[in-house]
């Protein structure tokens, strides 16, 4: 326990996580009369908010959008099951990856092709994927908590100072008041990704299924940190500017599940350019005033470093990202259509249409099915 405590007193130490001449006590609730202080022990509120938020999603997914993608004509249904051999049912088990070396041991043992295995574990990793009507409805929801999220948050920010000039973001800190309206902006976003934290485990998997799951992590370690000193205002400017983009890269994944393609090519493009304006444009300002004007407004101290290189590894990601929007968008023009988005949909890249071949049309008779069960039923005996 004497070790736990020390660690805890170094850890959040006055000296690193807030300025020169300020104690916890200085900034904590009901410390001034005309400051409303955040209060750490709020940040209990997200984890039953969570709960609040997982089930509206389900309720609206279940009694409304789910109902809507059926009268879209979008698929609820996976694709054909691929014939049961135990063989491959059992090495698909051990590892979904096929490489060569894996197709020509199977092969032999199978006495089918090397075309013909392909085929099978082609539509076998499809038998796993989720139906298109499960990813509309994904897409679906978190399309309408971005749009709500940005639009409260506008509404939030509107008549505050730092929302029009960021230079307001340091005036009088760490004394700034959370009024109640930044208050519930940041414990609803907080429960947000708390839910998109849980939920990740059962919802469609991507390809980048852990990056995400640490860009979840870390985003609400960063909010509860600069909850926690006093950095609130900062904190909302790069929640807002976020989820703007976010609005339109779902509404143009759902509208290509249901089957829209030119507009979710308009929509696209209108995502490409919000996300290059408030990524590229209005995030560097405020990483700007950070860096240029804050340290001639207070004093620095550890903690300003922290947050300050952790927003510019963010906008090295946002440059990244933008590079790989850009390629989408010109693979796009060249082909005439939407070809992917920069957050990967599914685990594998093959289409549905091309997984949902029947093996017999691959050469893979019913025939060669019972042969193939016959003969693996026999190597297991002997």
């Amino acid at each position: 326990m004497e070790l736990i405590s020390k660690f805890r007193s170094t850890f959040w130490s006055t000296d690193i996580w807030l300025p020169p001449n300020i104690t916890w006590e200085d900034i904590a609730p009901g410390s001034r009369p005309d400051i409303s202080h955040a209060d750490y022990r709020h940040l209990i509120w997200p984890l039953p908010l969570a709960l609040l938020v997982m089930l509206t999603r389900y309720s609206l997914e279940r009694f409304w959008i789910s109902p809507i993608g059926k009268s879209l004509g979008i698929r609820s249904t996976r694709s054909k099951k691929a014939p049961n051999i135990p063989l491959l049912e059992k090495a698909y088990e051990k590892s979904i990856r096929l490489d060569h070396k894996k197709v020509v041991s199977l092969s032999k043992q199978l006495d089918l092709t090397e075309r013909q295995i392909e085929r099978w574990w082609r539509l076998r990793r499809a038998q796993d994927k989720p139906s298109t009507l499960t990813k509309f409805c994904e897409n679906t929801w978190r399309c309408i908590y971005y749009t709500y999220s940005f639009i409260f948050g506008v509404i939030v920010l509107w008549d505050k100072p730092w929302f029009w000039d960021v230079k307001s973001c340091w005036y009088g800190y760490p004394h700034q008041s959370v009024s109640s309206d930044i208050w519930w902006y940041y414990m609803i976003s907080m429960a947000f990704y708390w839910s998109l934290t849980v939920t990740q485990f059962v919802d469609v998997k991507r390809k980048d299924f852990w990056q995400m799951f640490i860009h979840h992590m870390v985003t609400l370690l960063l909010m509860s940190l600069s909850w926690i000193c006093n950095l609130h205002r900062v904190g909302s400017l790069v929640l807002v500017i976020h989820d703007c983009a976010d609005i339109f890269l779902e509404a143009a994944k759902l509208t290509k599940y249901a089957n829209y393609q030119k507009l979710c090519d308009i929509i696209f493009g209108i995502f490409t350019v919000i996300w290059i304006i408030t990524r590229l444009g209005f995030y560097p300002r405020i990483i700007y005033s950070s860096s240029v004007e804050a340290p001639s407004i207070l004093p620095m101290f550890p903690a300003y470093y922290i947050f300050n290189s952790l927003l510019i590894m963010l906008l090295i990601l946002h440059i990244v990202w933008t590079y790989m929007i850009l390629k989408i968008v010109v693979d796009s023009l060249q082909k005439g259509l939407m070809s992917g988005d920069i957050r990967s949909s599914d685990s594998d890249d093959v289409s549905e249409s091309s997984e949902s071949h029947t093996l017999n049309n691959g050469n893979l008779t019913g025939t060669q099915i019972n042969d193939v069960k016959k003969k693996d039923i026999s190597t297991k005996n002997n």
